[in-house]
C-alpha cells in the first residue's frame, strides 16, 4: 500500500558567500527590507540562540504524521534548513531530541516545523536551530501522506524550495536567491543608520521632530 509520499529533486543550495554574508545579520533588518510581511507569525525558537541560515528542503505532512519528514533526510545535504508544513497542529509531535540530533548529525542548519514537538529539556540544551509552533508530549503517526520540494506554508510565510531561511531569537523570513544580494545590502546600510541613531541617543541629541510629520499624515 503506497504512503502517498510524492517526492521531488531539492533545489540548488544557496552559494556560501550568501550564507556567510547573512549569518551576520539580524532577521528585523532583513524583514524590514522584505516590505515587513514575509517573516513567519507563531514559531519559536527551542534551541540555545544561535544563528540559522540555509537552503529550504520543504515537506508538507499531515498534522501529526512525520512519514514524510523522515523520508526527506534522504533529500537533504548538509548546510540546508528541514521546512515542515505540519497544518499547524499541536496535538502529535512531528520530531524530538532524536530526530533533531539526527538533523545535527548530518549537517542540516537547522529544522523548521509549523507543528509541534517533544524533548524541549534536550533540543533547549543544544545551539541546533529548532522552530515550532508548540509542543506535545504525544509522539507522531507514520503513516503519510505528505509531499517534499514543493511551495508550503509555515507560520504565514511562504517557503519555496531552495529560498533562503534565516532564524534567529525574533523569528523567521525565507526568501529567493535572487533578491538576496538587494536584501543584504540595503540590510547593512539600515545597521549602519540604526547604530548611527544609537549614538545620537547616547550623547542626548535624538530629534523627534519627524513625529510631527508622521502625524500629520495620518490626520484626515
Amino acid at each position: 500500500m503506497s504512503s502517498g509520499i510524492i517526492t521531488n529533486p531539492s533545489a540548488p543550495q544557496v552559494k556560501p558567500a550568501i550564507i556567510e554574508a547573512l549569518r551576520g545579520i539580524a532577521v528585523p533588518l532583513l524583514s524590514d527590507n522584505l516590505h515587513r510581511n514575509r517573516g513567519s507569525i507563531g514559531l519559536s525558537p527551542y534551541h540555545i540562540p544561535a544563528p540559522l541560515v540555509g537552503t529550504a528542503v520543504t515537506v508538507r505532512t499531515r498534522g501529526g504524521d512525520n512519514l514524510a519528514v523522515l523520508r526527506a533526510y534522504d533529500y537533504c545535504r548538509p548546510g540546508d534548513v528541514m521546512v515542515i508544513d505540519a497544518e499547524g497542529d499541536l496535538r502529535n509531535a512531528i520530531f524530538g531530541g532524536i530526530m533533531s540530533f539526527a538533523a545535527y548529525s548530518l549537517g542540516l542548519a537547522g529544522m523548521i516545523v509549523d507543528g509541534a514537538i517533544r524533548d524541549i529539556a534536550e533540543i533547549g540544551a543544544r545551539t541546533f536551530p529548532v522552530y515550532a509552533r508548540g509542543v506535545s508530549h504525544r509522539g507522531p503517526y507514520k503513516d503519510g501522506p505528505g509531499e517534499i520540494n514543493v511551495p508550503i506554508s509555515v507560520g504565514g510565510m511562504v517557503v519555496c524550495p531552495g529560498d533562503i531561511v534565516v532564524g534567529d531569537q525574533d523569528g523567521l523570513c525565507a526568501f529567493s536567491p535572487d533578491i538576496a544580494q538587494s536584501v543584504i545590502e540595503k540590510a547593512l546600510v539600515q545597521r549602519q543608520n540604526e547604530e548611527a541613531t544609537m549614538q545620537v541617543i547616547r550623547d542626548g541629541r535624538w530629534n523627534r521632530s519627524f513625529v510631527d510629520a508622521l502625524e500629520a499624515r495620518c490626520m484626515n
